[in-house]
């Protein structure tokens, strides 16, 4: 629940329901109210509807804010980090990196940092389509340590440089929620 629609979506299954609620950020919202059994299936098909899901395992949770926390910095955010990816994300969610990491391999099948290569590649194609940037300020932007770094990377995902990646003005991007799902349209080396 990192994008604005998917907020709006929820602010209005709840203010629909007459439900108060405090924070709607990062995949959590906290309720009021105490949910009976009816109103929490009323609020699961209601997000079903609009393509989101009502998550109530603590596992499948933490799985959810890592991806929002990753996505948020990558895609939405301007931020320079001060310390490790590993040690923000342990930082900003309170729980130990190698644990998270363990959980996220298992359930989703890919690495953390894989996780976030993924969004960072698409990130970079979304900046090469729109231009503004060139590769250098794109490095820069994306806290690659040099534009060989970002070239390197994005040619070992989608097998294409990035100079040639700006030549295919059809090339399609992922959506951000099929990012690091094992099912991902991404194309890499090898299709």
């Amino acid at each position: 629940m990192v994008s604005a629609r998917c907020k709006m979506v929820v602010k209005e299954v709840l203010k629909s329901m007459n439900l108060h609620f405090v924070v709607v950020d990062l995949g959590e919202v906290d309720i009021m109210e105490d949910l009976t059994l009816e109103q929490r299936e009323k609020i699961k098909a209601a997000l079903l509807i609009s393509g989101l899901e009502l998550i109530e395992d603590k596992k499948a949770m933490l799985i959810e804010k890592i991806k929002n926390v990753i996505i948020q910095m990558v895609h939405h955010s301007d931020e320079v980090l001060k310390v490790n990816f590993s040690t923000f994300l342990s930082e900003k969610l309170d729980h130990d990196y190698t644990y998270m990491a363990n959980l996220f391999s298992e359930v989703q099948g890919t690495t953390i940092e894989q996780f976030i290569i993924s969004n960072k590649v698409e990130r970079i194609k979304e900046l090469i389509i729109y231009g503004e940037l060139n590769i250098t300020e794109i490095a820069w932007k994306m806290n690659y340590s040099s534009v060989a770094h970002l070239s390197n990377q994005f040619k070992k995902v989608t097998g294409l440089s990035p100079s040639h990646f700006k030549q295919l003005k059809d090339k399609r991007r992922s959506p951000i929620e099929e990012i690091g799902n094992s099912n991902s349209s991404t194309p890499t080396k090898n299709d």
